[in-house]
């Protein structure tokens, strides 16, 4: 595999997401009942029996977060350990061993110092965007939880998920249910995102940004938007996301909550989202740490088209929360306690 070019040589502007393999990254492997200490390794080949539950049964689970360059120059990461608790509420779903919170942090800290030169520069909007990765390996064939675990931190730099940045896209409904009632929809587990390959396709395909995922059980409230929560602004200034146990509970959702109430004003909550009563919402967008704050400009359902603020411009509220949670994460903005770790 093609290493990535020096960082010298990339035009930070213009960053996609996408997969680069950079100089270093964090393994640790887990043996008789424990983990050992881990190290960077600059093999980003994972060498792993044919029987991994992993290939098999979908043993893996995974998590996404990112480091950001400051305009002097810090490096700082955002509520890793919210992704650290996560990753371990994940963990105990799949009946996978949790590597340590406190070690996965200080982990997450060791690629992003070693591809430091990969973080990209202030102001141009990109992040070094980090994977922690755990799957179970060995040789095995019952369906039973591994006896041997990898754990792996890779990481690149990348601009925004959805093409154009910080624009109003089109969602649609799908037919599909992305997770069950009683699944694993609240965790981040790799089957997750395997099942939702094909609808985002025919979306795509539609001309649209990706999918609304209805609640399984009666197809008539909003839980998901594509691979991010979705939000909606009502017109009395209720700042409004799903709540469901089968959503994944996204750490930007819960930022975005705190910030919607504390710093800009509004009444925040988590409820019902029914999918045939969206006049109530005067903006609407989706959040997650791929998609930051992404408007959403319409919804299809049953062939028709709800515009919530435009198909153009991006929503006052929408912007304002998107300035303060990356002015928070960049380092412009005044941070609650504990969101920021610097990386020294």
């Amino acid at each position: 595999m093609t290493k990535a070019k020096p960082a010298t040589e990339i035009d930070w502007n213009n960053l996609g997401f996408n997969y680069m393999d950079l100089p270093y990254r964090f393994i640790a492997h887990y043996e008789n009942g424990k983990w050992n200490k881990g190290d960077l390794t600059q093999d980003s080949t994972l060498h792993i029996n044919e029987g991994s539950t992993a290939l098999h049964y979908g043993q893996a689970d995974f998590e996404g977060l990112k480091a950001y360059r400051t305009k002097d120059d810090h490096i700082q990461l955002f509520r890793p350990d919210m992704n650290a608790k996560r990753m371990h509420n994940s963990c105990e779903r799949l009946l996978m061993p949790a590597f340590p919170e406190d070690q996965f942090i200080n982990a997450v800290k060791e690629v992003v110092k070693a591809n430091a030169d990969y973080v990209p520069p202030y102001g141009t909007g990109g992040t070094l965007y980090l994977r922690p990765l755990m799957i179970g390996v060995g040789g095995n064939i019952g369906v039973h939880p591994a006896s041997e675990y990898i754990f792996t931190i890779f990481a690149m730099p990348v601009g925004a998920y959805y093409k154009g940045g910080l624009k109003p896209t089109n969602f649609t409904t799908s037919y599909y249910d992305r997770a069950a009632p009683h699944g694993t929809g609240q965790s981040k587990v790799g089957g997750n995102y395997g099942g939702s390959l094909l609808p985002g396709d025919e979306a795509h395909k539609a001309g649209f940004s990706d999918v609304i995922y209805l609640d399984p059980a009666t197809h008539t409230k909003i839980e998901e938007a594509g691979s991010a929560n979705f939000f909606g602004i009502t017109k009395d200034d209720t700042f409004v996301t799903p709540k469901s146990p089968s959503i994944l509970p996204s750490i930007t959702k819960f930022s975005a909550l705190w910030i919607a109430e504390h710093r800009l004003g509004l009444k925040a909550e988590q409820g019902d989202v029914f999918i045939n009563d969206l006049d109530r919402f005067k903006e609407a967008g989706a959040m997650g740490t791929a998609a930051v704050i992404s408007p959403i400009g319409g919804i299809e359902y049953q062939d028709q088209l709800h515009v919530f603020y435009s198909e153009t411009e991006v929503a006052p509220l929408t912007r304002k929360l998107y300035d303060e949670l990356t002015g928070i994460q960049f380092g412009d903005v005044e941070a609650p306690e504990g969101w920021i770790q610097r990386v020294e």
